[in-house]
């Protein structure tokens, strides 16, 4: 059966992280857009769920994988995800939620949950990072790798409307995030690009009030080469090793351009190499970190 026949297509989407990390937000959020979706599976049924699936008339399923699965489950899921993905039937994803230890340790602490591994002699902190171990094997598996440690609710649900539920086709779907430096690098990219050495707009107090969006922050640093050229770079880099990722399989790929506050120039750039890519993948998505925005260039295209 040939992957081109999308008609018999079933679009499989594995969800997985820490507890706390927002898998059941994103569940959620693929629900609302008319997946049919699965808690807690176990791993080993994966397979079994594929075949019975295949007569039904639904064409997207996604399931949650987690720590709640035995530690078999768990180390049976390699081969279990090798054979999904050389499954001719499917498009499988698996997307793993992530935040950083101390974020995890807020969101227990305030709603009293009681950690999936906690076993009455271990403390949260020494669960928690027991979990990390214990989900490796689905971690290296990612696909996509999404740090929620500053999303809200509302930020992750849009997130996995634009970048999973989106996407439909094999081809690879591409995010350009912008940040800053001050506030940590985003531990979900595959790649990372510092655009501090370009000229700032911050010390301009008549720019300063505004941000990579605004039409001053774009006039201002258009007119400097060394802003061109870097654009340039970043996008014959990723242009260079882009074909490489897909043909390795890979579905996402996030790319962060950071500067110092992430307001003014990783956001312009971010937008300016984001657009160059519009005819390169299925999705190309901008998420500005620190603005707290996000969209797809098709979406910002038609809206100009």
């Amino acid at each position: 059966m040939s992957k081109s026949n999308k008609s018999n297509i079933i679009r499989l989407v594995i969800i997985s992280g820490r507890s706390g990390s927002g898998k059941s937000s994103a569940l959620a959020a693929l629900e609302d857009q008319g997946f049919y979706c699965i808690d807690n599976l176990p791993a080993t049924l994966l397979t079994d769920l594929i075949s019975r699936f295949t007569d039904n008339d639904g064409r997207a399923l996604a399931v949650s994988i987690d720590a709640r699965n035995t530690s078999g489950e768990l180390a049976s899921f390699s081969e279990i995800h090798r054979q999904l993905k050389n499954d001719e039937r499917l498009i499988c994803d698996v997307i793993f939620l992530d935040a950083d230890h101390e974020t995890l340790l807020k969101r227990f602490s305030a709603t009293r949950r009681r950690h999936p591994l906690s076993d009455g002699q271990s403390s949260l902190d020494e669960a928690i990072h027991k979990e990390a171990e214990v989900l490796g094997t689905i971690s290296d598996s990612a696909d996509m790798r999404v740090d929620t440690s500053r999303l809200s609710l509302h930020e992750l649900r849009s997130l996995i409307r634009q970048r999973v539920a989106g996407k439909e086709k094999h081809e690879l779907a591409l995010q350009f995030e912008s940040f800053g430096f001050k506030k940590g690098v985003p531990i979900d990219a595959d790649f990372v690009f510092d655009v501090r050495c370009l000229p700032n707009p911050y010390w301009n107090e008549e720019l300063r009030v505004f941000t990579g969006r605004d039409q001053p922050v774009i006039d201002f640093l258009s007119a400097h080469d060394s802003v061109k050229r870097m654009q340039e770079d970043i996008s014959e880099f990723i242009s260079r090793w882009l074909p490489v990722f897909e043909e390795g399989n890979r579905s996402y790929l996030t790319v962060a351009i950071g500067c110092t506050g992430g307001q003014h120039r990783s956001v312009f750039v971010s937008e300016a190499v984001a657009r160059s890519f519009a005819n390169h993948a299925s999705s190309v998505q901008v998420r500005h970190r620190e603005l707290g925005e996000s969209f797809t260039v098709a979406q910002q295209t038609e809206t100009q």
